[in-house]
């Protein structure tokens, strides 16, 4: 482990780690918003407003679960240092720029835990990770979208068998405003389960400059630091990919755009009370997929889909790639 660092370099990492959750609100914007944005519910700046403000208030729902699964259960909180730290942000943000500018939907929470994996490998090699942490959360890279798209495909049966006597004007009608609740409790799944993530890096960091003490935690500064900094580049928007969530994927009515938000909020909710760090990009993809699924299997734009997929398959060994070499290249320049 490095020395106790300065003040000022403390600080720095800080500043890099609330860098990284401020992108995460950028780029995961579009899953708070993209299905109430799509079905013109809400015109996008507004959209954020509702987004972010749901992101921030999401502490005072859940427990911090999900950020002591990343402090503790990625890789061993001994091997963790400074340059560590620096090279899992560094492979997180990088790998979350480059799907940005090429409006992919990406998950920011895999690119940095892939991040955290590259740099503990790196430093100490396979024995760097907890493989029961580990192996928890490459399961729900699987788990989360299938369970979002069948919790979809579900609720859209149910709300048409409850809307058959209804006329088509009247459902509309209805379901542009209950989407103002699934689109809260989506980003309110967001914020809590997203946010936490950060909280768990600074958290290890802080742990491993011996300022938490002998025990782990997460002091309440950090807690509100993260919630900000999320809430703050949910605000920024994120418009490249709000089109590929919102309009490439298949056509959303506010019926279907219900569905699809009550959908991932309620596996949103189901991971962060688990502590499983799941990616939101992932659960709202795979529930936006079951209401178009649910429509005819033909209203899913299934070449969007795949290659979003693929770019699911290669966010942590690629963020991994990039901490590792930051790791080395750190190393070397000293």
């Amino acid at each position: 482990m490095d020395a106790t660092l300065g003040l000022p370099v403390l600080v720095i990492l800080i500043a890099v780690a609330l860098l990284f959750d401020f992108l995460n609100g950028l780029h995961d914007a579009a899953n708070s918003i993209a299905s109430i944005v799509s079905t013109r519910v809400l015109r996008p700046h507004f959209a954020v407003f509702w987004a972010a403000f749901f992101n921030f208030v999401a502490f005072t729902v859940f427990g911090l679960h999900v950020a002591n699964t990343i402090g503790t259960g990625i890789i061993e909180p001994e091997v963790v240092d400074a340059t560590v730290i620096f090279a899992a942000l560094v492979g997180a943000i990088v790998w979350n720029v480059i799907t940005w500018a090429l409006g992919i939907p990406s998950s920011s929470s895999h690119a940095l835990i892939g991040g955290l994996v590259g740099g503990g490998m790196a430093k100490a090699g396979v024995s760097a990770a907890v493989w029961s942490g580990l192996s928890k959360t490459l399961l729900a890279i699987v788990l989360s979208p299938l369970i979002g798209f069948l919790l979809a495909l579900v609720l859209v049966a149910i709300v048409s068998w409850l809307s058959v006597r209804s006329t088509p004007f009247a459902v509309d009608r209805a379901f542009r405003i209950l989407q103002f609740v699934s689109a809260s409790l989506y980003s309110l799944g967001h914020g809590g389960n997203d946010a936490q993530k950060t909280m768990g890096i600074i958290g290890v960091l802080l742990y491993s400059q011996g300022h938490l003490g002998e025990e782990f935690g997460i002091p309440f500064w950090v807690v509100l630091a993260c919630q900000a900094a999320m809430a703050l580049g949910t605000l920024m928007g994120g418009w490249r990919i709000v089109r590929t969530m919102g309009l490439r994927i298949t056509k959303l009515t506010p019926m279907q755009g219900f569905c699809a938000e009550t959908g991932g909020a309620a596996t949103l909710f189901m991971a962060t009370f688990l502590g499983v760090p799941v990616s939101t990009t992932h659960t709202i993809t795979g529930a936006i997929v079951g209401v178009g699924a649910a429509r005819r299997m033909s209203a899913v734009r299934w070449n969007v889909a795949s290659s979003i997929v693929y770019a699911w398959v290669i966010t942590i060994p690629a963020a991994a790639a990039v901490a590792a070499v930051t790791y080395w290249v750190v190393l070397a320049l000293r």
